[in-house]
């Protein structure tokens, strides 16, 4: 259910002052509003290519198969649907990994190659961080459904960067706000040394502050090292009664050392984030996440006949993370495909942000396009809720939905919804 009560708390969550915006295309860009005598002609090959970098192997490897199947979903429906322009939707996939070793670099050269006019993905921050000038620089455009670093916002993309996850700026209110919420005012922060980690941790210790937390320790480790020891210890020795952990897969390896040192979840209140919120009944058996609460961007209802959808792509699926959003990611792409006509990642990259919003309401493929069709401007509303962008490409209304362990699976408990300036 929404929390319309906290909402009110948070201040609607407009976030502390407004995101800087850098120009990444506007109502108004290029000039081709106009009618079809004035468009130019058109500057793809006519068939849109999809490529997915996406994470096979590594840390995140957990989050490629949601996201795969939310991809593959839509890829499936708007070819059943007539295709784009005319064609059929054409797909190549590589893996992201997770940068160590960085296999990304060579995996976009692969998905370029292969005529990819679009990148979806990837699925780190730091990732996509470190292909993002290689992708724009080629004028395709890179459209992540899991990037929530609040750096994105101010990068010079080009106007070729776009997500559908929103600034971890909104999860990072919410975390903190919900540990205050939940009674505990001595709070450590342990995180991942990365873009994502460090952003998302910053503002969890800020909210944290603002709130009248006490913040005992706020650990930066890193997630290449062996062991953990060192971090543990400190976050153990400020004696929290709440931690926050900002990791990956790394978490099967700190929480055992949690539980060893007092500061298990039998021992303190637990939050996780949307880096590590997975069913850890098989890489966790050892300890019981009963009671552990955490966070991802998520429609305030879960949709079971979606996930089921993806199943039917995917029947091994066991987490729906950033499915929702891969799924939108690809139906924003061909609906601006559809409104561009062209499937030129420049062309089209001037048409995601007006498709998103301000127009008729519409939901899926067939029916948006034949608004487009009619003319019509669309406001497409996807199944990971509202798709709405601001001019740097990212959402400016999202949802996080709080989760909460019973055993090693978790469900939905709860959402707050936010808008970001």
């Amino acid at each position: 259910m929404k929390r319309p009560t906290t909402i009110a708390r948070l201040g609607a969550i407009a976030l502390v002052g407004a995101l800087a915006l850098a120009g990444c295309g506007s109502d108004d860009d290029g000039g081709d509003s106009g009618d079809s005598g004035s468009k130019t002609a058109a500057k793809g090959d006519g068939t849109l290519t999809i490529g997915t970098l996406l994470p096979q192997t590594g840390d995140l490897a957990y989050l490629g198969p949601p996201e795969f199947a939310g991809v593959d979903l839509a890829v499936q429906e708007i070819n059943d649907a007539g295709g784009v322009l005319g064609k059929p939707l054409a797909q190549v996939k590589a893996d992201s990994g997770d940068g160590t070793p960085d296999i990304a670099g060579a995996s976009v050269d692969k998905l370029l190659n292969g005529n990819a006019d679009v990148v979806v993905g990837a699925a780190a921050s730091s990732v996509s961080l470190s292909v993002i000038d290689k992708i724009t620089g080629a004028g395709k455009v890179e459209f992540s459904p899991a990037n929530t670093a609040a750096a994105f916002d101010t990068y010079d993309d080009k106007g070729l960067y776009f997500r559908t996850s929103p600034s971890d700026r909104l999860q990072g209110q919410v975390i903190g706000n919900m540990a205050v919420e939940d009674g505990h005012t001595n709070v450590a922060v342990m995180a991942r040394q990365d873009a994502y980690g460090q952003g998302l941790a910053e503002q969890v210790v800020e909210t944290l502050k603002e709130k009248g937390a006490t913040v005992t320790a706020d650990v930066l480790y890193n997630a290449d090292a062996e062991n953990f020891t060192a971090e543990v210890n400190k976050v153990a020795a400020s004696k929290p009664d709440a931690v926050v952990l900002v990791a990956f897969e790394e978490t099967t390896k700190i929480i055992p050392q949690f539980v060893s040192k007092g500061i298990g979840p039998k021992d303190v209140q637990l939050y996780f984030v949307d880096g590590n919120m997975a069913d850890y009944s098989d890489t966790l058996k050892q300890v019981d996440l009963t009671g552990v609460k955490g966070t991802f961007p998520a429609p305030a209802e879960v949709d079971t006949s979606f996930n089921d959808k993806l199943l039917s792509v995917n029947p091994k699926l066991k987490d729906f993370t950033y499915g929702p959003q891969s799924y939108d990611a690809v139906m924003l792409i061909a609906l601006a495909a559809e409104a561009a006509k062209d499937d030129d990642g420049t062309a089209l990259a001037k048409e995601i942000v007006n498709v998103s919003k301000d127009g008729t309401e519409c939901k899926g493929f067939e029916e948006c396009k034949k608004l487009l069709d009619d003319g019509e401007d669309i406001d497409y509303t996807g199944v990971s809720g509202p798709c709405d962008m601001n001019d740097t490409g990212s959402p400016n209304k999202a949802t996080i939905g709080i989760q909460e362990y019973k055993g090693n699976k978790y469900s939905q408990i709860d959402s707050v919804s936010g808008v970001l300036d």
